[in-house]
């Protein structure tokens, strides 16, 4: 298990709790007592830490390399039942983008999201999760692919932008990003967006329009992360926290400013620390999310999500 800084306190106490408990089983000393207070202790600052947490650390908690990715999603939802499908049928199948199609119950699904490694050798087979404009046409064909048969699209949003190199801008990943945006507000077929990690400048709005967009409680959604406003307007990187309160990236600020739908609450100690109830949550908000949009027409749902999006930023004196 690995600790952030904030959560060293509770790194403390569990320390603490193991070696009272292991004294109890090594010995004749009766440690149940002591080991009841830690416990006790040890919840009472876990419910303090995550009760109050700033904006950077949600940033650090959506960043933790225990978190569950995109396909620890999909394969904890649909089970056996997903089938990936690869490439732009243009350039190449690019890793940090996957999508597919699986099943929720006896309801089919498009699933698209970016993805990370766990380590070294995967996070550079998926670039560390920044799709190249290939990435964000294969998620188009596969959109385009899910209105032709019906099918609602559900998009998985992890990622720190989306890939800034060269060869990226020689291939149009602005226009591969914007066109993206463009059909997505025009797709026939229902569109689920949750956001389950980083949610990062254009490379998570290539894929973040939709009908319903969701949080979980422990990510971010912003157009630059905390780092790069930091040096771009302190010249320093020190400035990070700063940045995060100023850019009202989290969850609860994006709900507040209606840009986002609804915030999914996550586990006390954040996705990582329950992934199976984690899993379980996301899953029923995808299908409560899908029961409010498919009886409406194709027509109902193009003209509803092209209001709310042109609603947003509308000040009513």
């Amino acid at each position: 298990m690995e600790y952030l800084e904030f959560e060293l306190p509770i790194k403390e106490l569990e320390e603490q709790y193991n070696k009272a408990c292991n004294i109890g089983e090594e010995s004749d000393v009766d440690v149940t007592a002591t080991c009841r207070q830690i416990e006790k202790k040890l919840k009472a600052t876990r419910k303090d830490i995550y009760k109050n947490l700033t904006a950077w650390q949600r940033v650090q908690l959506s960043r933790h390399p225990n978190r569950p990715y995109t396909l620890d999603y999909i394969n904890a939802i649909c089970g056996d039942t997903f089938l990936e499908l690869h490439g732009d049928r243009n350039v190449k199948d690019d890793k940090a983008m996957i999508g597919g199609l699986g099943k929720i119950e006896d309801q089919s699904f498009m699933f698209i999201g970016q993805q990370k490694g766990y380590n070294t050798k995967t996070r550079q087979y998926r670039n560390f999760g920044m799709a190249n404009p290939e990435g964000y046409r294969k998620a188009l064909r596969l959109m385009k692919s899910a209105e032709k048969f019906g099918l609602p699209v559900v998009t998985l949003i992890d990622t720190p932008g989306a890939y800034p190199g060269l060869e990226a801008e020689e291939r149009g990943q602005g226009e591969a990003i914007a066109r993206n945006i463009l059909e997505m507000t025009r797709l026939k077929v229902p569109v689920i967006v949750v956001i389950i990690g980083e949610g990062a400048s254009g490379g998570a709005l290539g894929i973040g329009v939709g009908d319903k967009v969701m949080m979980l409680e422990n990510t971010w959604y912003s157009v630059i992360s905390p780092e790069s406003c930091s040096s771009i307007l302190w010249r320093s990187w020190e400035y990070k926290e700063q940045a995060a309160d100023a850019l009202k990236l989290t969850a609860k600020d994006m709900k507040k400013q209606k840009l986002i739908d609804e915030i999914i609450k996550e586990p006390i100690g954040g996705a990582h620390s329950n992934r199976e109830e984690t899993f379980d949550t996301v899953k029923n908000s995808i299908l409560g999310a899908y029961d409010e949009f498919k009886n409406l027409s194709p027509t109902d749902l193009v003209n509803k999500r092209m209001d709310k999006y042109l609603d947003m930023g509308v000040y009513k004196g």
